[in-house]
Parts: structure tokens; sequence; C-alpha cells
């Protein structure tokens, strides 16, 4: 089995993956603390091979993607001490080793690399990855594997944090579409007016994008809120939460 830990601003995600069945299963998920200490890692990573069905000795490689560096010790020192054996954190020197090429490596953040390298590994042509994480991005990259371009929105949640934060008198609310695009009180017209928004957003960047770059792009959308946009299927050729896992496996592998 092969572990892919994916250290984002909101969650570090643990996904394993299982060859047998070509499964990958994301079972621990915590929220991403800058001052994550060693022990409350060890311990919420001990406890769940204590209690799951899988072994430490079934774990064959581990790559790690983190876009918190003050975290990056502690994850290697854990799988270092419940795996018995180093962990690969990307970086920009593993970006050399792969299919896919970006002229910034320093400015390319890894899980934004993760994308890119599954994307082309799945398509071997022109595509885009909208991740809709902490922040929503488009990772661009042409039919030869070059990564053209990236651009960052503030995510959906950051934008209703944001929202609630710097308000006064507007709430907290659930991200859930409603019925209508006209908001007809106040937590609905929050919910329209983030979630319609951002529909009419992310189909406004990717025919920008196509307009820029008239080619054929396959559209990959990832991350944990990229499944409630519901007015959006139609703009994605897939839907694949287990992305960045998938290029964190490939960019770990291209590197051994």
């Amino acid at each position: 089995m092969f572990l892919s830990i994916d250290a984002g601003n909101s969650n570090v995600v643990f996904g394993f993956y299982d060859p047998r069945d070509d499964q990958w299963e994301p079972v621990i998920r915590l929220e991403t603390q800058r001052a994550m200490e060693l022990r409350y890692l060890q311990k919420n990573v001990d406890l769940f091979f204590l209690e799951s069905s899988i072994k430490p000795t079934a774990i064959t490689g581990v790559g790690i993607s983190s876009v918190v560096p003050e975290i990056n010790e502690n994850l290697k020192k854990v799988v270092k001490s419940s795996l018995h054996q180093d962990a690969h954190l990307i970086t920009e020197r593993s970006y050399r080793h792969l299919p896919v090429t970006t002229k910034r490596p320093a400015e390319m953040g890894s899980d934004l690399m993760a994308n890119a390298a599954a994307a082309y590994h799945h398509y071997q042509s022109h595509c885009i990855v909208v991740d809709f994480g902490t922040a929503l991005t488009f990772t661009v990259i042409d039919g030869q594997g070059e990564v053209l371009g990236v651009n960052i929105v503030p995510g959906l949640k950051t934008a209703l944090k944001s929202l609630f934060m710097n308000t006064s008198k507007l709430p907290e609310v659930s991200l859930e579409v409603p019925d209508s695009a006209i908001g007809k009180n106040t937590v609905h017209s929050i919910q329209a007016g983030i979630l319609y928004g951002y529909a009419g957003l992310v189909k406004g960047m990717l025919q920008a994008i196509r307009n820029e770059v008239p080619e054929n792009f396959k559209i990959v959308a990832t991350g944990g809120l990229s499944k409630i946009l519901t007015n959006l299927k139609g703009e994605f050729d897939q839907v694949d939460k287990n992305l960045t896992l998938k290029g964190i496996k490939l960019i770990t592998e291209h590197n051994s």
C-alpha cells in the first residue's frame, strides 16, 4: 500500500492506496494547526493503525505534499516512528523527474504540481485542474505537460468566513445551494451570492482561459468542496476528490 499525506491550509489528509482493488481510502483527516505538535500527530496516527485493518508493515511508500512548512518535520518524524521508513517530502527539486514541467518551480505549490501530474498522467493532453480548497485554483497544463500558469481566488469557505468576520450583522451560514439565485432572506442571500456567484466565476474563468489558449481542454475538478456547486456539473469532464493524493503518489514514484 502507498500512503499519500496532503497537508493543506485547512486539513491534513492521510490517504491510503490499495493496489489490490485500485482504491483510495483517505481515512485520517486532521484540522491543520500551524503549531501541530508531534505527540498530537503521533497519537492520531497510532490510534488509526490500532483501530483499522491496515497494518504499518503493509505501507511500502510514503509521499508528503505540504503547503504548511511549520509542520513538515513533525510529519516526517511521525512516518519514521510509526512506519519505520522515510517519507519523500515533495519540493521543487522533485519536479525535475516529472513528465509535467513548470518554468517557476520555486513558486509552484506541491499540491498544485500533484494535481497537474495526476491530471496530465490521466489525459496526456491539454487540461485544467479546478481545485476547490482553502483557495480556489485553476492550474492550466498544455498538451506537452508544461504548466502554463495558475489562477488563485479565495475559496468558498474562505469567502464565507471573511464575510462573517468582517461584518457585524451577517451570520455564518452553511454551504448549501438555495433553490433560487435571488435571496429571500439573509441566510439565503449569502448562500445565493456566494454559491451562484462562484459558479459564475468558475465558468467565466474557464472561458477566459479557453479564449486565450483555444485548445480542447479536459477539465478536472478536485478538492473537498468540488461537489457542492451542483450547477457546475456540466463544466467538468471528471470530478476526482483523490486527485491530489494520486499526484503525490506519482511524484514520489518518479523520485524513488
